[in-house]
């Protein structure tokens, strides 16, 4: 982290099952256990703050439709194939 940007230390506790998973996905990540739960913490956070942009969106234009739902799930599974082929 930059100097003006200290990390914050948090102890937390985890489920045993948790914690060897965790440890396991670092690893095999090449990154510290700070930095992949900081990075998973990113993730679940921009997944929160999108699903309440789908609920407030919703809520002012009524519910998706399942062909839109679709066109999103299509547009999703393309950009995670583009990701992994670029990943090669």
């Amino acid at each position: 982290m930059p100097r003006g940007n200290p990390a914050v230390k948090l102890a937390v506790t985890v489920d045993a099952d948790v914690h060897a998973k965790v440890l396991e996905a670092a690893e095999a990540e090449g990154s510290s256990v700070s930095a992949w739960i900081t990075a998973a913490a990113r993730r679940a956070l921009l997944v929160r703050d999108g699903l309440a942009a789908v609920a407030e969106w919703e809520g002012e234009h009524g519910a998706l439709t399942e062909s839109e739902l679709e066109a999103a799930r299509s547009r999703i599974e393309r950009a995670t194939a583009r990701r992994k082929r670029s990943r090669r």
